[in-house]
Parts: C-alpha cells; structure tokens; sequence
C-alpha cells in the first residue's frame, strides 16, 4: 500500500484530483509546485490517517471544501502559492491534531477563523492574503507552543493585542501591511527570551513606542517603518553595544547622524539606514566585516572616506539617491547588487570591470557620466543587468556588451551615444530588455537580435535609426513592448505569412516615423494580449521587469504630454501610430482588442468612415483620430460604448452630422471636434437644422459598467507625477523591501486610477490600494 506520494516540483503536472479510497492508507501528499487545478475531491476526507499534506504551487481556483473536516488527524497543512479564494471554511476549527498551517500566498477574505482547539499549533502562516477583521486576543493566548505567527500583508485592522508578545515560546511576529490602527500599549509578564524579530511595519499604529519592546533582550530584527508614531527615541541609550544585533532597520527614522551603537558591531548582518536625513561623509568604520546587507540610499551624503580596499564580503549595496562626487568609487567587491545612481559620480575608471568583480545588477543611472563606456564592463562575467541610463554617455556602445550571453538587462537611455547597433548577439542571447531610447544612434536594427528570444522589452525610440519594420523579430513570441518611435522607418508594417506575430504585444509605438501603406488587419487580430478571453475576464495585473530587482520602464504619450510609467502593467495596453502617413480605412479587427486603453492614429492620411466596431473598446480611455481624412456622421455606437473616455480627439477631418451628446461624449469640449465643417451641435458654435438630442442609444455594445467620472487635471497630476515617478527611478531594486514596495506601489496606483480609471477598478485591486492608505 502506499503511504508516501511526491509529485512536487512537476510544473508541467496538472489536472485535477482523483477521488481517493476509502481502504487507503496515505500518510504523506505532497503536490508543491505542480499545475493541478479544480476542486478538491469530497474523497479527500477518507485520508484520515495523512500525516503531511504540501499542495503548493497548485492551480487551485476554488474554496477548501467542507470534506476536510474529517481529516481529525492532520498534522501538517500547507496550501501556500495557490490561487484559493473565498473564505476559510469553518469546518477547519475541527482539525485539533494541526501542528503546521501555511495558507499563505493565495486568495482567502473574510475574518481570520480560530484555531483554538489545536493547542499543538507550532506554526502559521497565513501571509499574502485578503483577511479582514480584528484580532481576538483570547484565541491566540492559547497557543502556548506557537513559535511563529505571519500575518502580514492582509486588510486586517484594529488593535495589535499586546499578549501575543508574551507567548512563552514565540519566536517571530510578523504583521506588517495590514491597517492596524491604535496605540502599542506597554507589555509585561514577557516570560521568554525566545523572540527574534517583531515585524510591525506598514500599518497606522499611533502614539509613543512602547519601551518594553528594547526589553525583549533576544530580539535581532526590529520594524515599526511606516507607521504613524509619535515622541523621540534616544537610540544610543537603549541599543548598547553588548546587544550586538544581526539586523538594525532605521528606516526612515528622520536621523541626522550615525547612531554612535553602529560602531564596533561584529555581528551586525544587514544595516538599513534609507530615507534618513544625514549629511556628509560615509565613515569607512562602516563597512563592518559581518556585513552582507547595507542601505544608505536617500540621505545626504557628499563623499565616501576611504580607503576602500577590500569589502569583498558585502552582498548587497545601495547609495543611491545621495549627493556623492567625483570619480565612481571602485574597489573589490562580489556584490550581488551595486547601486550608485541618482549621485553626482563624474566619471567611470576605465578598468572598473576588471576589479567589481561579479556583480550582477549594476545601477549608474542618473549621474553626471560624460565619457565613453568602458570596454572593461564586458569582464564582468555574472552581469545580468546594467543601468547606465540618464547620464551624458558619448561614443560608440561597445560590441562585447551585446555579445554577453547573461546579460538579461541593457538600458542605456537619455545619453549621447552614437554609431551603429552591433549585430552580434549570440545564438543563446538571454536579452530581456534592451532600452537605447533618446540616443542619436543610425544605421538599422540589428538582425541578430531574432537570437534574443527571451526580449520582452525592445524601445529604440528618439534615435536616427533607418529600416523597414522589424518583420523577422515576428517569431519572438515574448515580446510585450515594442517601442520606435522618432526614428526614420519607412514602409508598410504588415508582415506576410500566417503565423502569430507578438501574442504578448501589450504596448506599441510607432509614432513620428516615415511608415505608410494600410494597417495591417491579419496583424492586428493576433495580438492576443489586447484581447478579451472567452468568458471577458480581467487578467491578473503583475509588473514588466527582470526578477525583483529590477522593473521596466516606458515613456508614453497621452494628450500631447510624455508620461513615463516606472512600471509597467502587465495589463496596460497601447498603440500609437500618430504622425505617420498610413492610408485607406481603419480597419474593423481594432475592434476586437477589447483590453486598448490608448489608441492614437492621429496626423496620418487615413480616409473612410469611422467603424462603429470602435464602439466594442469599452476599457478604451484615450482616443485621437485627429488630423486625418476620415469622412461621414460619429457613430452612436462609440458614444454608447466608450464610457471611459477621459481623452477625445477627433478634430481637423471632414466628419458631418450632429454630435452625439450621450454618456462620455458630453463631457468633452469644442477642442476634441474642431476642425470638421461638417459637425454641428453643443459643445460647438455651429447649430443643427434638427436640434433635438438622441432620444435613444443602439443596444449593441451596450455594457452593465457605470461611468466612473473622473477626468485628468493634469495641472495637479504633473507635480504629483514628477515627485513620484522621479523619486521611483532609482528604487526599483528596492521594491524587494517590504516599506518601499508599498509606498510607491499606492502612489502609482493613485495617479494612474486618476488616468485610467477602468484599468484600476476591479474590486479588489482597488480595495487592497485603499486599505493601505
């Protein structure tokens, strides 16, 4: 019989659960990291006897069913990385024999259920969810055994209950990112030595901090960032050398000087000192040899004391956001991440990559580089990515950087760089985004880059570049943003055969080239990522970028205005073929990208009357069709269904006929329809011989949304923008470190819902965005 089945770590395993027997005798099921998908079976109930059951990883898309009741014997429990929804049944609260729970990292709402009958629990996770509610202080007094509880990144609010820090045997409290709210009452009757870090981040806790939390003598890890405390802390007073802690988190604590504790720490393993307010030299005490981990990003720091001979051991460094000068500082260092942007460095030593070392993301955006990039950079054998973008750069690019096999990363934007792309990526290119945006470089696209077929990200935009449109790159399936706008392209963009061009195309721009001929139709319907699914669900919303570390960027153009996304939604959608000459109608298939949120064909030659299968881009919130030749009445049928319309353009056409005053169509001015003296009716001059308003609308395209409202004023955006997507530019590696990501994921998510209001307001996308206010 078997008592033992592993199918973990199968990522091509699915399907969905067999009915199990009831004579089994299954102790141990573990499905980590596998495809498996449905309900679980009512059989699963019979497992009386298992002792260890793993499904994470699994596809699971519906609630734990109520049959897991009978499993009275469970010891073990991890449903983690899933996609489970709903509520936590109850029926759970039966499972006394539980020593490990994880369901961490899926979907579950609703109050968190207790677990009070299993008295043995050891350990929680319950991490990365959607519960609300408070916590009952009686329910968790009872875990006498519990060594870690993880509640963080949930909705849940109310008071934190101070005896959770008396459990006699606690090791880690976590919960950080939710919305508690009150003041951190002082403590006692602390029976245990055993806590080590207490993670209160991320929440609205007010009011003075609680001393007894520096009585808890084996705490190493330490957060209360982003909270709303209140009073002054004498550090030095309360951290006395003899703690010796492994991690100090003082971020953003408003400090003026390094803690005089710091010094002479031999333990110390990660040291966080970001979005402080200290001025002057980086003391060269502080590269303590415990080091792996040290942020001294966002301060004031002017130069770095030397010498800096040897800080091999050091795994982790950011400086970025300061005010150093001078030449780059370079010394040995195997570093996985180097973050030296946003500074005032001047040059870069020619030989600096014969002495980093392995560095594998290495930042120098944002300096004051004016020379040629050096050739040394290429000796960096692990480099994965590399950030030079924003500086005064000159020169050819050298041909090695394109010739690296791991390099996933290239962004070299906003310099001065000249010369031809090389064409030599190799055959087992690992490109995933290649940025050379605003450069003065010519010649033609790089064949060799049909060898990259990893390359999500390709923006050449704002260059001299000279070529037909990039047809051989069809077969890169991956690519998602395409970017050649400002250039000098010419010809049609339609490429021959039958197979699918770019499925995963979700921003296109090829605005202010020399491209002419029709729109291709047959291209257009293959770009699936623009298009509804069967059923018309929204897809799930991530981030554009190369593991955590780093996060794509693209500058979009929207109502005349640049507007650079710092990151980019895998669900935002654009094409813009703006200031070209493309000829003949526009085709019908742009109706059935039901995911466009932008879509620019203004200044070209287009002719014909405007397809009322327009009318099907409900999500669609910017439209210009201006300075064309279109001809014919607006069709009912776009001020039916374009209900999220906060940009409109149809000016300088030969459109006639009434404007159709209905739903978003009546909140835009004269601006959008001058320029056409055929129109007639408010908001222009010109009256119609019938003035009556439409009575009534077409059914089809007729949607059950509601009109959300909101228009741009862009006068309060563009300050609000330039703070946050400026203070965004050098932080995507941080996005790793739980206060940063947050932050700057609300202020995004609010200036972008005041943009794209229907690209932000899926319940609870939104309802997670509000709760972190």
């Amino acid at each position: 019989m078997i008592e033992i089945l592993d199918l973990s770590l199968n990522n091509l395993l699915g399907g969905s659960l067999p009915d199990f027997p009831s004579n089994g005798y299954l102790q141990t099921l573990r499905l980590s990291h596998t495809e498996f998908s449905g309900v679980l079976p009512d059989s699963f109930g019979k497992l009386t006897m298992l002792s260890t059951t793993d499904l994470r990883g699994c596809d699971f898309s519906v609630s734990i069913p109520e049959s897991m009741a009978s499993l009275t014997q469970l010891v073990y429990l991890d449903l983690s990385q899933n996609h489970f929804s709903g509520s936590i049944p109850e029926s759970m609260a039966s499972l006394t024999q539980l020593v490990y729970l994880d369901l961490s990292n899926n979907h579950f709402s609703g109050p968190i259920l207790s677990f009070s009958m299993a008295k043995n629990l050891n350990q929680i996770y319950l991490s990365n969810n959607d519960l609300t509610g408070h916590i009952t202080p009686t329910d968790w007094a009872k875990f006498q055994n519990l060594e870690v509880l993880d509640l963080g990144n949930n909705l849940l609010t109310g008071n934190i209950p101070v005896s959770l820090f008396s459990l006699p045997l606690l090791q880690r409290l976590i919960l950080s990112n939710n919305s508690f709210s009150g003041q951190l009452n002082e403590f006692s009757n602390v029976s245990s030595d055993q806590l080590r870090e207490v993670d209160l981040g991320s929440n609205n806790l007010e009011g003075p901090i609680p001393m007894s939390v520096f009585e808890l003598r084996g705490l190493e890890t330490l957060s209360l960032a982003s909270n709303n405390f209140i009073g002054s802390l004498q550090l030095d007073d309360m951290i006395p050398n003899a703690l010796l802690p492994f991690t100090s988190g003082l971020a953003p604590c408003k400090l003026k000087r390094f803690p005089d504790f710091l010094r002479n720490q031999s333990k110390l393993s990660i040291l966080d000192l970001s979005d402080n307010q200290i001025h002057g030299d980086i003391p060269n005490w502080i590269w303590i040899p415990s080091l792996l981990f040290l942020n001294l990003s966002h301060n004031y720091f002017v130069t770095l004391q030397g010498p800096l001979t040897n800080v091999s051991w050091l795994k982790m460094l950011y400086l970025q956001s300061n005010q150093l000068q001078g030449p780059l500082p370079v010394f040995t260092i195997n570093a996985f991440v180097l973050d030296f942007s946003r500074n005032n460095f001047s040059s870069i030593p020619a030989n600096i990559g014969n002495i980093l070392g392995n560095i594998d993301f290495l930042y120098l955006s944002s300096n004051k580089f004016n020379r040629s990039i050096p050739a040394s950079l290429c000796n960096i054998l692990e480099l994965r990515v590399l950030d030079m973008s924003y500086n005064s750069l000159s020169g050819i690019i050298p041909h090695c950087l394109f010739e690296m096999v791991n390099v996933a990363v290239l962004n070299l934007e906003g310099n001065n760089l000249s010369g031809k792309i090389s064409d030599t990526c190799p055959g087992n290119c690992s490109l995933h985004t290649l940025t050379l945006n605003g450069n003065q470089l010519e010649g033609g696209l790089p064949k060799s880059l049909d060898n990259c077929q990893s390359l999500q990200v390709l923006d050449l935009g704002n260059n001299h570049i000279q070529d037909i449109f990039p047809c051989y790159l069809k077969n890169i399936s991956s690519l998602r943003v395409l970017v050649l706008r400002s250039n000098k392209f010419y010809g049609s963009i339609g490429c021959p055969g039958l197979e699918a061009t770019w499925p995963m195309l979700q921003i296109i721009d090829l605005a202010s080239n020399n491209f002419s001929g029709n729109l291709p139709s047959n291209s257009l319907a293959k770009w699936k990522a623009m298009m509804s699914d069967g059923d018309g669900a929204q897809l799930k919303p991530d981030h554009l970028g190369f593991q955590v570390y780093y996060q794509d960027t693209v500058t979009i153009t929207m109502k005349g205005r640049e507007l650079k996304l710092e990151k980019i939604l895998t669900i935002f959608t654009s094409i813009d073929f703006s200031c070209n000459d493309f000829q003949g109608p526009i085709p019908e298939e742009l109706g059935g990208l039901k995911y466009l949120y932008i879509l620019n064909l203004s200044h070209n030659a287009f002719t014909g009357q405007i397809s009322s299968t327009l009318g099907k881009l409900s999500n669609l919130e910017s439209l210009d069709l201006s300075s064309n030749k279109l001809t014919g009445e607006i069709p009912l049928q776009l001020a039916n269904g374009l209900i999220f319309l906060s940009v409109l353009s149809r000016s300088f056409n030969q459109l006639v006929g009434k404007i159709p005053l209905i739903k978003q169509f009546a909140t835009f001015s004269e601006i959008s329809y001058e320029g056409n003296k055929g129109l007639c009716g408010s908001p222009l001059k010109e009256k119609c011989n019938d003035d009556e308003a439409p009575t009534s609308s077409p059914p089809i395209f007729e949607e059950t949304h509601s009109n959300s409202g909101i228009l741009v004023d862009w006068n309060f955006l563009s300050a609000k923008l330039g703070f946050v997507f400026g203070f965004g530019i050098v932080i995507g590696p941080l996005m790793f470190w739980k206060q940063w990501r947050f932050w700057y994921s609300k202020q995004i998510d609010d200036i972008l819902f005041k943009i794209f209001p229907k690209l932000y307001l899926g319940r609870e996308y939104r309802r997670r965005a509000a709760h972190r206010n």
